[in-house]
Formats: structure tokens, sequence, C-alpha cells
């Protein structure tokens, strides 16, 4: 019978140690470097065995902070329908606010970035024309569900209050509303979910293990006239969130 692998027989070590409490919820392990020494292992073994467990739900990685014991954690209910289109404020804070949730985001927005090949297509324009990019990362009590990449034809916006998502008098107020100020009106959106895994970034971001399943979501905002004036990718990680669709009835 072939020993078992070092990092597993670590990742036994962690397991005890938590489960006799001398860590318990909320709790931050010793660095990789301590804990490697204390076991008489190298780190790779340690960043493996804890991999293992962030995968297990034992533990969970905090990008820039370290690894946790894992703390009770309901998944988040993430409702996708047309009724989230609220007149004021976002759409993800009222989202959350329906599930006992605080809502809140960061961001950073790039102007006049050139388009990719996909994005153009999605876009229904020119590869390399001008895109207005906003990068999210969405947070339920503080804690990262969602990640969102959003892209804007820069000239559908240029020289008007709307054109930075995240600035200005509209800042935050969502797509639909937003390009309601400058006359457009927002029809109806189409969403692409299908699964995969969280790529490395993804994964440091959203305080999973690394290929961890997620729900991609390419959506695309058109416009009354048929034009699409918005796309996203947007990644929802498994273990922390369930996707619900809500499919109004037209009577």
């Amino acid at each position: 019978m072939s020993e078992q692998p070092p990092y597993l027989r670590i990742a036994d070590e962690l397991r005890r140690r938590i489960a006799e409490h001398e860590w318990t919820a909320g709790d931050r392990l010793p660095s990789r470097a301590q804990i490697a020494q204390e076991c008489g292992v190298g780190e790779n073994v340690i960043r493996r065995a804890q991999e293992l467990l962030i995968s297990q739900g034992v533990l969970e990685g905090r990008a820039g902070s370290g690894t946790y014991v894992t703390e009770p954690r309901k998944r988040v209910r993430v409702v996708r329908s047309s009724a989230r289109e609220q007149p004021e404020g976002s759409p993800f804070r009222a989202d959350m606010r329906a599930v006992g949730r605080q809502g809140d985001w960061e961001s950073r927005t790039d102007a006049k970035i050139p388009a990719p090949t996909e994005i153009a297509a999605r876009l229904g324009v020119a590869e390399g024309d001008l895109c207005v990019r906003t990068a999210y990362e969405f947070l339920a009590d503080g804690r990262p569900v969602q990640l969102s990449t959003s892209w804007e034809p820069y000239d559908l916006t240029a020289g008007t209050l709307v054109v930075l998502p995240e600035g200005g008098p509209h800042a935050g107020a969502g797509v639909v509303n937003r390009m309601a100020e400058i006359g457009i009106t927002v029809s109806h959106a189409v969403e692409q979910p299908e699964p995969r895994q969280a790529t490395a970034e993804e994964a440091s971001l959203l305080g999973v293990q690394k290929a961890a399943l997620v729900t991609h979501i390419r959506r695309t905002y058109y416009s009354e006239d048929g034009r699409p004036v918005e796309t996203a990718d947007i990644v929802v990680p498994a273990a922390h969130c369930e996707i619900v669709y809500e499919i109004p009835i037209n009577r």
C-alpha cells in the first residue's frame, strides 16, 4: 500500500487541530512558513493542504489577509429578474436588502479601452472600438459574493454625465437608469449562464480555491431599437451563492 501524500497528511493534521478547537471559526491560521516549520515539510505542501481544505469548506482564503477557519455561512440568494431594476438606486443593493444582507461594492473604471474581439461582437461594434470598462467586486455583509466586468461603447455616453458608471451624479444607478438619463430606453437584457472553474485571479478575489465551481453569466442590455448598450461578464461562486431566475408572466 502506497504511503499517503504529505499534503493529505498535513490536511488531516490541520483538520484535527480545528476539531480539537486549537483554532475556531473565524480564526486566522499561522503563516504557511510557520506551519511548515512546525510540521517539518515545505511551504508548497502546506499550500496544497490548505487548498484542499478550502475546497472542502473547512478553510477560506481572504485575498491579502491570509487563511481562516470557515465560519458558518449561508449561501446568498441572487435573484435574476426584470423586477430587480429599481427606479432609484442600485439593483444589487435592492437584491441584498431582500435577503437581509448589506450590499456594497468596489469598482475600478477605465475609459477608452479598445474592445476585444468577443466584447466587440457582443456590443455590435468593430474590434478595437473604444469602450468604458468597469470591474466590480460585489460584497454582501462585507464578503465578496460576485464579480462583474462591464463594457459600454464609449461613443454612446461620451460627453454626458453618465460616461462613468461609478462617477458623477448618477453613480451606481445601474445601466437602465443611467441610459434613461441620456434618452435611451433599455427594453430587455439577455443572459447566458454556464458553469466553469474559477481562474486564479477570480479565486483570489472571491476567497475560494483556484478552480472552484462558479457560474459565469454573459449579460447584454439592449435598447428598444435593438442596439446593445452594455455587456458584462458576471462571476458567481457556487459555494457562496445560489442563483434564482424569476420569470414574469404577461397576461
